[in-house]
């Protein structure tokens, strides 16, 4: 999408590129903006770490889903362009955070099925449901090293996801903001002013904290009118050690 206002680098099984994807949504039935849904792994970002020694049990299958899943999305731009993308990440994203708790929120793609989430997204899409092959294709995988590759360079390595680009190809880009809590109308385009504003100063390089609230999401067992519990998370990684 070659004229873009945002270049939005996302992986499906992440809850907090989820969250600031919905925000985004908002902001974009305000502003009109258009926005280019691209890829970013945590499973190639994490290649060579030993997952068993690194990270949460549950995390290496979540992890390896949420490539799988992106093989399909490399599909669905190789033979329809990006324009569906953002329509097949949000039935995902519904699929996966905003239903009851399962075992292991963080990895429900793994825990409802990978293959039947797939094949949701596409039909509900009105996409074939055969491209749902490209799960186990990993021929794909070097087209998604490329986009995680491209944010990567926007951005530095130590940092997550989501990565958001702001009027590319020249603009700033962040990673983040990560955020536990969805804002209203009014409340999410002066957070989006206020994220810019932030992006723009050629200066800036990081604002943070590490104790974040479990997610606003029923995959989490957090109502919308409730907070999440707090968690420490070790400089932007689950990671149990470095």
């Amino acid at each position: 999408m070659a004229d873009a206002d945002l270049h939005f680098y996302f992986d499906p099984v992440c809850p907090f590129a989820w969250m600031t994807s919905k925000w985004v949504r908002i902001v974009q039935r305000q502003r009109d903006y258009r926005v280019d849904w691209r890829f970013i792994s945590l499973r190639l970002i994490n290649a060579d770490v030993d997952y068993a020694a690194h990270f949460p049990p549950e995390y290496e299958a979540s992890h390896t889903a949420g490539l799988k899943l992106l093989r399909v999305a490399a599909r669905i731009r190789d033979e329809r362009g990006s324009e569906p993308l953002g329509a097949y990440y949000k039935v995902l994203g519904e699929e996966t955070f905003e239903r009851e708790p399962v075992p292991g929120g963080s990895a429900a793609a793994v825990h409802r099925g990978t293959h039947a989430l797939a094949t949701e997204a596409l039909t509900r899409n009105g996409l074939p449901a055969d491209y749902a092959g490209a799960l186990e294709d990993s021929s794909w995988d070097s087209v998604i090293q490329a986009d995680t590759d491209e944010a990567l360079s926007l951005t530095g390595k130590d940092v997550g996801t989501p990565i958001l680009h702001f009027a590319p190809p020249d603009g700033s880009a962040l990673f983040g903001p990560v955020i536990s809590r969805l804002p209203d109308e009014t409340e999410a385009l002066e957070l989006w002013e206020h994220v810019t504003a932030l992006g723009r100063f050629p200066g800036f390089a990081e604002l943070k904290r590490s104790m974040r609230e479990r997610p606003q999401l029923p995959a989490f067992g957090v109502r919308p009118d409730e907070v999440g519990v707090q968690e420490d998370w070790h400089g932007g990684s689950r990671r149990l050690k470095k």
